[in-house]
């Protein structure tokens, strides 16, 4: 279970990205998260694993306070955070078995994970998620070679990999067509089902978090302003989240 109390993040300057956010999720929960630009979204995520560092409020994951960690109880704390990137965050001229292994990264030791040798249990699961993936015979091309939607697979099966309790996932379809995008966010769907992850994804396409959702949670300025299931995303619901505009006409339509 993650639970993220009063998650506060204030830069310099003064602008608050995150105002005392509180949320609980539960295992195998996918939440997805919708907003304007410029809401919060992306900054929730990477305050979750602190590569954003809040400025105040606590991220509590299955008991472990990851805001009390110091630096070395947090590399350990991230294995269990498996994130999935707008930009896929591959290693270009490695191979898809070789980024898919490097999620195991966290849990071999120095040179093993420098010269890159994995136990054969590593590799055996490595080939198990590229097929649940549908990447099967892909595992030698290298990461440059791939399509976006393949890119994007290959990330998810690094991320779990991990054999993460989490997943945050930050716009996963961005740059994919409607097709390869429904493909992915069903992906995502079913290995958090199947493996009872809890998932926080950040999502720009209202359509696709009515359809792939299990809860959705509305940022503005930094709060939140609605959290209910998909079907409670009324025309007055997305006029709070995100201002007015014939949003009836919208729903009709998804």
């Amino acid at each position: 279970m993650l639970q993220l109390t009063g998650l506060t993040k204030t830069y310099d300057r003064g602008d608050a990205a995150l105002d005392a956010v509180d949320l609980t999720i539960p295992d195998g929960e996918v939440v997805e998260l919708i907003g304007p630009s410029g809401a919060g979204k992306s900054t929730l995520i990477r305050c979750t694993n602190r590569l954003v560092e809040p400025t105040a409020g606590s991220v509590v994951l299955d008991g472990v306070d990851i805001t009390a960690l110091p630096a070395s109880g947090l590399r350990a704390a991230r294995r269990r955070m498996g994130m999935i990137f707008q930009e896929f965050a591959l290693i270009e001229r490695l191979t898809v078995m070789e980024n898919v292994l490097s999620g195991r990264l966290g849990y071999v030791g120095f040179w093993a994970s420098w010269f890159r040798r994995f136990p054969p249990e590593d590799i055996g699961q490595a080939f198990h998620f590229l097929e649940r993936v549908g990447l099967t015979g892909f595992e030698n091309k290298r990461a440059d070679a791939l399509s976006g939607g393949q890119r994007q697979r290959v990330g998810i099966a690094r991320a779990v990999m991990q054999s993460p309790a989490l997943l945050l996932v930050d716009e996963p379809t961005a740059s994919l067509d409607p097709r390869t995008s429904h493909q992915i966010m069903r992906l995502i769907l079913e290995l958090c089902g199947e493996r009872g992850l809890a998932a926080i994804i950040n999502i720009h396409d209202v359509a696709l978090a009515r359809q792939f959702a299990h809860r959705v949670v509305g940022l503005r300025k930094g709060r939140v302003v609605f959290d209910g299931k998909p079907d409670a995303l009324t025309p007055d619901a997305l006029t709070t989240i995100y201002g007015a505009e014939d949003w009836a006409e919208q729903t009709d339509d998804a």
